[in-house]
């Protein structure tokens, strides 16, 4: 039964911006997020509190969080991987944060040198402080139906590290299929593990385009009854994984399908065309959506 209203995360100025080559002035940073909330969108993932030495994308984090223009209604979740990050995020004014776990031990422990048990206690200790705090964490879990380094991952798998991550705090966890090798049927059977012990209520889905599957993917969540979904405007941010293919789909796709389906998202398209062309003229290119390509193509 698909859900009467949907969710829109917008992933586009963290997980977008933070995978592009050549880093953004902060201050273009900051307009394409008012830019979007203009628009509607209600979840706006704004930057990272990571080393800077690790990721120079993300080493405004404080600027961008202080310079925005906090809409009523409007969440500025920002990405927390320690202790020390969720200090400096909370001193710059976060109201919701997330942490970063994977399904594969492979992708975990070359992306962040550990394990997915080691991972997971490390987030112990930001989740408590979260809460100590009032601010709210959402989880997200990587490589949800295929790795880079193991291939297929088990549904089960997934189901596990989902499960800890909610019975730690977590708000919401987003499965997100890194490198875009999901088809409706490995997405729905990763799903319907998941949802034994995760409620459908409080699951996102998070897919990759790599494979032009990305939208296919949301559609069968969707009939599943998952409500929320990430994704980048213009499809910003490429898959490190598969040299240049695609990312994150972009948030224009996801709002065209929503629109067709009859589900109210919130999102006024063409101002989200606006925002996603403001962000790709700055980059020097053509948006990565083929709904905005088509609709900025019909203006002219």
């Amino acid at each position: 039964m698909l859900p009467k209203t949907v969710t829109i995360v917008e992933v586009g100025p963290r997980d977008g911006l933070q995978n592009e080559p050549g880093v953004v002035p902060t201050a273009v940073k900051i307009a394409l997020i008012d830019k979007l909330a203009t628009a509607g969108l209600t979840m706006i993932e704004a930057t990272a509190f990571v080393s800077p030495k690790w990721v120079p994308q993300m080493a405004d984090n404080t600027a961008v969080l202080e310079g925005i223009t906090r809409r009523p209604g409007v969440t500025y979740p920002v990405l927390t991987p320690n202790l020390k990050g969720f200090e400096a995020a909370l001193a710059a004014g976060a109201t919701e944060v997330a942490v970063f776990a994977a399904a594969s031990e492979s992708f975990s422990q070359r992306n962040i040198n550990c394990s997915i048990a080691e991972s997971l206690e490390r987030f112990r200790p930001v989740v408590d402080a979260a809460a100590a705090a009032g601010v709210s964490v959402r989880g997200y879990v990587s490589c949800v139906v295929g790795c880079p380094y193991e291939g297929a991952i088990a549904p089960a798998q997934v189901a596990r590290v989902a499960a800890e991550l909610m019975v730690m705090g977590c708000r919401e966890v987003s499965l997100g299929d890194t490198i875009g090798v999901g088809t409706p049927l490995s997405i729905s059977r990763m799903i319907e593990a998941v949802a034994k012990f995760v409620p459908l209520s409080r699951l996102a889905g998070h897919y990759h385009d790599t494979y032009g599957m990305a939208i296919a993917n949301i559609n069968a969540s969707l009939q599943l009854g998952v409500a929320t979904f990430d994704a980048s405007v213009g499809g910003l941010g490429g898959c490190p994984y598969a040299k240049g293919a695609s990312g994150n789909v972009a948030t224009e796709d996801v709002v065209y399908l929503l629109n067709g389906l009859g589900l109210a998202c919130g999102v006024d398209l063409n101002l989200l065309v606006d925002a996603g062309a403001f962000i790709a003229g700055h980059l020097g290119r053509q948006s990565g959506s083929k709904v905005a390509r088509a609709l900025l193509a019909g203006r002219s």
